[in-house]
């Protein structure tokens, strides 16, 4: 299944009812005072996470919202009717971007999770608001105030546990078909994944976490070139990634060049996200003697002064990675106990979430200028560049 990882929406909640302007009426009372009720408040919009959806797609057909205005105050001092709120409902994991000003409005991470985008106008007041000793009979009311009207972009990151990245070829979609149910295109050219795959590791039977596939990264990536900009981001949510390296390329480079092209990309993409832990996984090792391949990982720890993990597996063969995904599965029920018995550790990790989404904002519009700059698109309305199919396999 396919879905829209991005798209635009304009909001506009509902307008205020105007205040009423009215006198009392009734027989043998010929000067009745003011009885002109208040307006009822505009309704306003809510975004709320659902987890029975998964895309964005409808919302290219629907881009516009708005909610229903309040009723203007009657006579008799009745106050119009409040407007309807308006609920609008969205995959989890969605992060929502007021457009005009590129400002994180939030993030619907887990299901039920709700999101004023909209403030409904605040109702006008009628003419018996206004009656004083001095004035007994005011005729003066007050319209009820417009609702908010916003654009806002809706951003569908992948959530997963795990993300991987690499050069194209370096054997991703094969590790991700080798360890669970995700079935990628995979062939022996480069760029061969053209969309994300999510793929659900089962390690025992109470035991999962979710992979990330991204298509392979070149360099300039950052800045656009290849596919790179357009995935980077859903490796935002991820809590390690891993970083694959093909050990017997076809033009017989030095995986330790590799290795510096992708850490240089995901620096200049997000210097947060480059923070994040790491672990390199030397692919293909079948391809090599088992000397060979004990030789280059020292080589690579020692010239790349590589403090984390280092795994090597073949994904064709599905030699080593079952004890990759054992540690992976550690790592993440680790991680997770944390974060729940620690809030100050929550708080801290709420922060570096909150500056790497900066980050990538700031890289997609840089991206995308250098891109109007070439002449090549990457402007708003240039969904084919930016708003992208993902495919989602679990």
């Amino acid at each position: 299944m396919k879905f829209v990882d991005e798209a635009e929406i304009t909001v506009e909640a509902g307008k205020g009812g105007n205040g009423c302007l009215s006198f009392h009426r009734e027989k043998f009372i010929d000067r009745g005072g003011p009885d002109g009720g208040n307006g009822g408040d505009g309704g306003s919009i809510y975004l709320v996470a659902d987890s029975g959806l998964n895309t964005l797609v409808d919302f290219r057909f629907q881009p516009r919202y708005r909610a229903e205005a309040g009723e203007s105050g009657r006579k008799g001092n009745s106050t119009g009717a409040t407007g309807v709120d308006l609920i609008v409902r969205v995959p989890v994991g969605t992060s929502v971007v007021e457009a005009d000003t590129q400002e994180l409005m939030g993030d619907l991470i887990t299901p039920g999770q709700t999101l004023l985008v909209a403030q409904g106008g605040r109702h006008g007041l009628g003419n018996a608001v206004f009656k004083s000793s001095v004035n007994r009979s005011p005729r003066k009311t007050t319209h009820g105030k417009p609702g908010e009207v916003r654009r806002l972009q809706l951003q569908l990151k992948v959530v997963a546990d795990v993300g991987l990245l690499g050069l194209p070829n370096a054997g991703k979609s094969s590790l991700i078909t080798a360890v669970s149910s995700a079935r990628p295109k995979v062939a022996d050219y480069p760029f061969t994944t053209l969309v994300p795959n999510l793929g659900v590791v089962r390690v025992s039977e109470d035991s999962s976490f979710v992979m990330a596939d991204i298509p392979g990264l070149i360099a300039g990536a950052s800045e656009g070139a290849g596919l790179g900009i357009r995935f980077l981001k859903h490796l935002a949510r991820t809590k390690v990634l891993l970083h694959l390296v093909d050990v017997a390329p076809p033009d017989q480079s030095d995986p330790l060049d590799a290795i510096a092209v992708i850490s240089n990309e995901l620096k200049q993409f997000s210097p947060t996200l480059a923070a994040r832990e790491r672990w390199l996984v030397l692919n293909k090792i079948d391809l090599l003697a088992p000397d060979e391949v004990e030789n280059l990982v020292n080589y690579l720890r020692e010239a790349l002064a590589w403090q984390g993990r280092i795994f090597a597996i073949s994904a064709a063969l599905r030699q080593g990675t079952r004890e990759l995904c054992e540690a992976l599965m550690e790592l993440v029920s680790q991680q997770q106990r944390e974060l729940a018995d620690n809030p100050d550790l929550r708080e801290a990790q709420q922060r570096k979430q909150a500056q790497m989404e900066y980050e990538i904002r700031q890289s997609i519009a840089r991206a995308r200028q250098l891109w109007r700059e070439r002449g090549q698109g990457g402007g708003e309305d240039d969904d084919d560049d930016f708003d992208v199919d993902v495919e989602y396999r679990a």
